[in-house]
C-alpha cells in the first residue's frame, strides 16, 4: 500500500507542476483533465502526507520519552504519542478506503424510474411520495432535478415516473435506492383501520453518454402520438408526444413531457442509452458474481431494501438492518444517515474482501 502511495504522491507534485506551466491554459482539454487528476489525487495525498507528519511525531515522542527527565514534559510527550498513535489508525484505514476502486459511473447524473406495484392506488400514492423524496434530497444538495416522463393515477399517485437528477456526484450516492421499496400503513379509504403493505420498484441508471453505448438508429423506431394531460399550449393539439422503441430489445418509452417533438425524442433517446447501459453492466456483475455479493445492494430490482411503516414511524433499511425513527424527516428528503450507512457498510465489505485476497 505504501509504494502505492508515494507513486501517487510523486504524480500528484508532477501534476501541480505541469498546472504552473505558462502554456498549460492554452489548452482547455489539457488543462481539465489535469485539473480532475488533481482533485481526485488531492484526498489520498492529503490523507498520506498527514499520515507521515503523524509517524514522524511518534518517533519524536518517543525519543523525548527516552531523553526528558521532567515529568510534566514526560506526560506530555505520552498524550502526544497516543494522539498520533489513535490517529494513525484513522488515517490507515481512511487511505486504504480513498486506495478501493473507484465506480467508473459514481461522478455521473441519474436517470430515476419509479413505477407502482403491488396495492393499487395506494402504491401508485407511495410512489408520487417516494418521487418527491429524491427530488427534495437533490435540492437540498443544489442538484438539478427534470421529470422526463410521467403516468399519473388521476388522485395524485403516479403509476410510473422517470426523472433525471443532475450534479455532481448523484450516482455516487442514489446508486444504493434501486430496489422494491415497501410502505405499511393504513389508507384513507380503508374504513376498518387494517394496514395495508404495498410496494414499488425504484431502478436508478446512470446516465450514458454516445460514447457508453453503442446504438444504431436503424434499431429505433419512432413513433408520434398527441399528448394527453391538463390542457396547456401544444398539448392535446400537435403530435409531440414520442413513443421511442428499440427493436433488439423491445424496450419501449414513452416521453410527452416537452412541447418540442425533438426535445421528447432526445429525452427518449437519454432514457433508451441509461437502460441498454445498465443492461450491460447487469451482465458484467452477473460474470463477477463474488464481486456482486461483496456489495451492498446496488441495482437489483427484484431485492426488497426498504420498510416504511408509519404507524410506528419508522424505515428500516433490510440490507444493513438499520432502524431510523425519523419517517417524516426522511420522506421529507432528509437520507443521508441512510446513504451514509450503506456506503460505509459498501465499503467495510469491499476492505474486508481485500482482505481475505
Amino acid at each position: 500500500m505504501f509504494d502505492r502511495l508515494e507513486d501517487l504522491l510523486i504524480r500528484y507534485e508532477e501534476v501541480m507542476g505541469e498546472l504552473q506551466e505558462p502554456d498549460v491554459a492554452n489548452d482547455p482539454e489539457r488543462f481539465k483533465k489535469l485539473m480532475k487528476e488533481q482533485s481526485d489525487l488531492a484526498p489520498i495525498v492529503e490523507a498520506y502526507k498527514e499520515y507521515r507528519q503523524c509517524k514522524q511525531s511518534v518517533e519524536d515522542s518517543l525519543a523525548m520519552l527516552e531523553e526528558e527527565s521532567d515529568e510534566e514534559m514526560r506526560e506530555l510527550a505520552k498524550e502526544e504519542l497516543n494522539d498520533s498513535k489513535a490517529r494513525i489508525e484513522e488515517l490507515e484505514r481512511e487511505m486504504r478506503i480513498l486506495l478501493l476502486p473507484k465506480d467508473p459511473n459514481d461522478e455521473k447524473n441519474v436517470i430515476v424510474e419509479i413505477r407502482a406495484g403491488a396495492g393499487g392506488d395506494e402504491a401508485a400514492l407511495f410512489a408520487a411520495e417516494i418521487y418527491r423524496m429524491y427530488a427534495h434530497y437533490a435540492e437540498s444538495r443544489r442538484w438539478k432535478t427534470e421529470m422526463i416522463s410521467l403516468n399519473e393515477n388521476g388522485i395524485g399517485g403516479f403509476k410510473e415516473c422517470v426523472f433525471m437528477i443532475s450534479g455532481q456526484g448523484a450516482f455516487s450516492r442514489l446508486k444504493y435506492e434501486s430496489g422494491v421499496h415497501r410502505v405499511q400503513r393504513v389508507p384513507e379509504t380503508e374504513s376498518g383501520g387494517r394496514i395495508h403493505t404495498s410496494t414499488i420498484t425504484v431502478a436508478i441508471m446512470p446516465e450514458a453518454e454516445e460514447v457508453d453505448v453503442a446504438l444504431d438508429m436503424n434499431d429505433c423506431k419512432f413513433d408520434v402520438f398527441r399528448a394527453s394531460g391538463n390542457g396547456g399550449q401544444c398539448v392535446n393539439t400537435t403530435d409531440s408526444a414520442v413513443r421511442l422503441t428499440h427493436i433488439p430489445t423491445g424496450i419501449v418509452i414513452s416521453c410527452q413531457d416537452e412541447k418540442s417533438q425533438l426535445k421528447n425524442k432526445d429525452k427518449a433517446l437519454k432514457v433508451l442509452r441509461a437502460r441498454l447501459y445498465e443492461m450491460e453492466l447487469a451482465r458484467q456483475h452477473d460474470a463477477e458474481a463474488e464481486a456482486r455479493k461483496s456489495q451492498v445492494g446496488t441495482g437489483d430490482r427484484s431485492e426488497k431494501i426498504r420498510t416504511y411503516n408509519f404507524p410506528q414511524g419508522r424505515v428500516t433499511d433490510h440490507r444493513i438492518k438499520l432502524t431510523l425513527h425519523k419517517l417524516d424527516a426522511i420522506l421529507g428528503g432528509d437520507l443521508d444517515e441512510v446513504i451514509d450507512s450503506l456506503i460505509a457498510a459498501d465499503q467495510s465489505a469491499k476492505l474486508a474482501k481485500m482482505g481475505d485476497k
